[in-house]
């Protein structure tokens, strides 16, 4: 066995499923790290012979690194993924065949990311391929402390490429998905302010380049240095009109305006909040 999966869980009983018969060709060990779900979360898990633990839960990074410290993990490789995402057969083939012959400078491995909503595939805007490294071998990778948009850092080796997707679908509907987002735009908030504040950045200290390093770069020296508001409407045009996100249909329509307009406008409306009320 070569790999162990960690999967962060609160309240997933519509996605679990779909996740996690997607890794069943893996023979893969299965962690299962729940914040306290209310639904039938940890019964699937445990159907599905998973090893269930419980944290409560602060943020994403705090979460994961817990779980990289506590999890009985005794395979040499470690993958994550959260409960609305699958992986394809073509990557669980891929992760079998390429896992055990990687060479030993190799730590992690970065899989492209195919989003759908809406049950359409958000191709254009710049949201595909976006690569994210998931795979890294045991000891070597942590996640970074932030509280939105965290990633894994190496601290060594070199990074590779693997050909197979993985698919984020989330089956929750909307009204789940703007909710989200409302507590997503808090922590954004804590992360933009920071940034502002100390100028600390773990992602853009590590010598490995990426699409991940190069997208950080952009948001923490020119997006977060723009005006309020003006950035929201540039990021939207950018990404819809010059991305060519009006390509993606009626679903591609509401998703770019959603999140990348309305979401990057409610961050700056809370920022503003913040500054007036002090």
């Amino acid at each position: 066995m070569q790999l162990s999966v960690i999967i962060l869980t609160y309240n997933e009983a519509l996605n679990l499923s779909t996740c996690l018969a997607s890794l069943k060709s893996l023979d893969a060990d299965i962690f299962i790290v729940d914040s306290g779900s209310s639904d039938q979360t940890v019964e699937i898990a445990k159907q599905a012979n998973c090893q269930v633990f419980y944290n409560p839960f602060e943020n994403q990074a705090k979460q994961l690194n817990w779980a990289l410290e506590n999890l009985p993990i005794k395979t040499p490789w470690i993958m994550r993924l959260d409960a609305d995402e699958r992986i394809t057969p073509e990557l669980a083939e891929e992760l079998k065949q390429v896992l055990p012959q990687t060479p030993e400078e190799i730590t992690g491995y970065q899989v492209k990311r195919r989003v759908f909503f809406m049950g359409r595939w958000i191709r254009h805007g710049g949201y595909y391929p976006t690569w994210l490294l998931r795979v890294w071998r045991t000891g070597i990778g942590n996640c970074e402390q932030r509280w939105m948009d965290e990633h894994i850092v190496l601290s060594k080796g070199k990074v590779a490429n693997l050909k197979h997707d993985i698919i984020d679908e989330n089956h929750k509907g909307l009204n789940f998905w703007t909710d989200k987002h409302n507590r997503y735009a808090d922590r954004e908030v804590k992360d933009m302010l920071g940034s502002i504040v100390d100028g600390k950045d773990d992602l853009l200290k590590v010598s490995q380049h990426s699409q991940v390093t190069q997208r950080r770069w952009v948001k923490t020296n020119l997006y977060v240095r723009s005006p309020l508001f003006v950035r929201a409407f540039i990021y939207f045009l950018l990404r819809y009109f010059i991305g060519l996100g009006f390509l993606d249909g009626k679903e591609g329509m509401i998703f770019h305006f959603l999140q990348g307009f309305w979401y990057r406008f409610l961050v700056d409306a809370k920022i503003y909040e913040m500054r007036f009320k002090n």
